[in-house]
């Protein structure tokens, strides 16, 4: 996307504000990547039941006030692009970020994390650690 369709789409989605498939997040560079990866998967599969072209987490705008207000998350932009692996290695399936994106807005950066919607009938999980033992009951 341009830089002026990435302000019109972050217009569109402040102005019909949070709901299945949009989170805004006013966070420092720190925000914890595990948090991310469950905002990922709750995103990809609520794009998926609502047919959505994309689910959206966005940093940099306030939640209380619903005014952009700049984030330093990841400013380095390799560091930022680095995340996409992060995210692959933890979603059960293999899935990543369709885009990451930088906007300028009035001189405050936001980041648009463009996240594609799960396939049809295939759940996006976060961190499964290992499959739930079974133990299977045998008749004596």
């Amino acid at each position: 996307m341009l830089p002026a369709d990435l302000s019109l789409k972050l217009s569109d989605l402040i102005a019909t504000w949070e709901n299945e498939v949009v989170e805004f997040k006013e966070v420092s560079n720190d925000f914890d990547t595990d948090k991310i990866g469950r905002y990922f998967s709750a995103l990809a599969n609520e794009a998926n039941l609502r047919d959505a072209d994309a689910g959206w987490l966005v940093f940099g705008v306030s939640n209380k006030t619903r005014q952009v207000t700049s984030t330093p998350y990841r400013q380095d932009s390799e560091r930022l692009h680095s995340l996409k692996h992060q995210i692959a290695q933890g979603a059960d399936p293999t899935t990543t970020f369709r885009q990451l994106h930088e906007v300028d807005i009035d001189g405050a950066r936001v980041v648009m994390m463009e996240i594609p919607p799960a396939p049809r009938g295939i759940p996006i999980a976060w961190k499964v650690s290992t499959p739930f033992e079974f133990s299977p009951i045998v008749p004596k």
